[in-house]
């Protein structure tokens, strides 16, 4: 794993803990922290070893968004190439690397305080958020003359309704992590100093009990279907993938370990491919 000089990243028993690191500006992403972020992702997703990703900020804040200290051009078009050169990607290139639903590694947000703009669209791509109760969280972005970014006009109005996104996001109002809990927005809301532990204990439970193979699937079939209008042919993929994944070897191990009350010892690869020819059922 490379070092970086805005994120702190630890691996600890199959849970990776990636820390925006620039409480000076309450981790307010910078062109640089913004690429090692990219870079510091998809290192772990590659990474078969990293079962589970927990994503935090350091001191009070998660993080305010993108860092203004350029001024009123942090959005314009200028900014926007200046940002592409950064990276090292271009437009299609950087909406795949934040296409964080098509990863097999499940990550876990945990909104230790503040979280405005893109400091809390990026909580959107993670698979499971958990929140300080006392959190101010904004989509300002409106009051900005900007466009919500991140996929969140997609994203949002499935996670919380349609009439509830277009008040968060019409308004550019102030709510706090409770409130968001209430709507659904977040798993569940905690006092700030239980969320980083709580998301850990989450992300090592799964860790140690859920099959590698199963959970990227799971997670990608989700995401997925948010896509597919035809119930039918959901639930026929999902069917043949029932299948497949049961023939495998960590199956034969899941169900042994928990007939033995047991931790499972999972021996197989989280990429394993899906074959493009699975029989019908």
């Amino acid at each position: 794993m490379n070092s970086y000089e805005h994120l702190l990243v630890e691996v600890d028993g199959g849970v990776a803990t990636v820390t925006l690191n620039r409480p000076e500006a309450l981790n307010a992403f910078n062109f640089a922290m913004t690429a090692e972020f990219d870079d510091a992702i998809w290192s772990l997703e590659r990474d078969d070893t990293v079962r589970v990703i927990v994503l935090t900020g350091a001191g009070k804040a998660f993080s305010t968004g993108l860092d203004l200290a350029t001024g009123g051009d942090a959005f314009g078009a200028d900014a926007h190439e200046r940002h592409n050169e950064e990276v090292g990607a271009s437009d299609s290139q950087i909406t795949d690397r934040y296409s964080f639903w098509t990863m097999r590694t499940p990550m876990i947000a945990a909104i230790n305080g503040m979280a405005i703009g893109a400091g809390l669209t990026t909580t959107f791509l993670a698979d499971i958020r958990i929140v300080a109760d006392d959190a101010r969280l904004r989509l300002p972005f409106v009051r900005l003359n900007v466009i919500p970014d991140a996929n969140s006009t997609w994203l949002l109005p499935r996670l919380v309704g349609v009439s509830r996104s277009m008040e968060l996001l019409l308004t550019g109002r102030w709510f706090t992590g409770q409130e968001a809990a209430d709507m659904g927005l977040v798993s569940k809301a905690l006092p700030a100093a239980e969320v980083l532990p709580a998301a850990q204990e989450m992300a090592r439970d799964i860790a140690a009990n859920t099959g590698p193979v199963a959970l990227g699937v799971t997670k990608q079939l989700v995401y997925k279907n948010l896509m597919e209008t035809d119930r039918v042919a959901a639930f026929t993929e999902e069917t043949k993938l029932t299948w497949w994944a049961g023939s495998q070897p960590d199956t034969m191990e899941g169900v042994t370990a928990l007939m033995s009350k047991r931790t499972p010892q999972w021996t197989q690869s989280k990429h394993l491919p899906i074959p493009d020819d699975l029989p019908e059922q």
